[in-house]
């Protein structure tokens, strides 16, 4: 039966709200996976009258499944990422076990979404990618984080994704300024 398909899979998804990233919620608790991915969705859906060239539905199952590939290895923070190639494939190892769950035309989907947003050359891949690196950037500056946190990071982090977009690049810019702030605040200087 399909229904038990469909439960199986969410209960198998259950474990991405366990994952902890190198994020810090404002009450100084780590961040979940899943918590992130909600919020790159809500972020996208609140956007979405920006975009209204590009396909709703898959920019939000996009923002929803683009790291459920770190259900059972967990988060490999972008600031420590040591192979790249190893990361991806460990996730893409991961992306098709869980969605093996699911009936298989809903599995084939999943996964051609997610390899989608992996290769990043379609517009909505672009804009989730992009939202992606921003809603990290918000939780960091947002974030009650530990003493040593890096937010220099900020600065750098996947700014290639915000170019050919006027309204992403304001985005970055606003960003930018936030983590400015935010450095400024927590070291009482800014690095020239």
């Amino acid at each position: 039966m399909e229904i038990r398909k469909f439960l199986s899979f969410m209960e198998e998804s259950e474990q991405l709200k366990s994952v902890l990233r190198t994020a810090w919620t404002s009450t100084g608790r780590r961040e979940s996976t899943a918590e992130h991915s909600w919020r790159l969705a809500l972020f996208a859906a609140v956007l979405s009258d920006s975009f209204p060239e590009l396909d709703l539905s898959k920019v939000l199952i996009m923002s929803l499944i683009h790291d459920i590939g770190e259900i059972y290895d967990g988060d490999v923070s972008a600031a420590s990422c040591p192979d790249k190639k190893i990361k991806y494939e460990s996730e893409y190892r991961a992306v098709q076990s869980v969605f093996s769950i699911l009936p298989e035309p809903q599995a084939r989907r999943m996964v051609n979404v997610w390899l989608e947003y992996n290769e990043g050359t379609t517009p909505e891949a672009k804009l989730v990618k992009a939202l992606d690196k921003a809603e990290t950037i918000i939780q960091h500056n947002q974030g009650d984080n530990p003493p040593d946190f890096d937010y220099l990071f900020n600065l750098s982090y996947g700014r290639e994704y915000f170019e050919g977009n006027e309204l992403l690049q304001q985005l970055r810019s606003f960003l930018d300024e936030r983590t400015k702030q935010k450095i400024l605040n927590h070291n009482n200087s800014y690095p020239q």
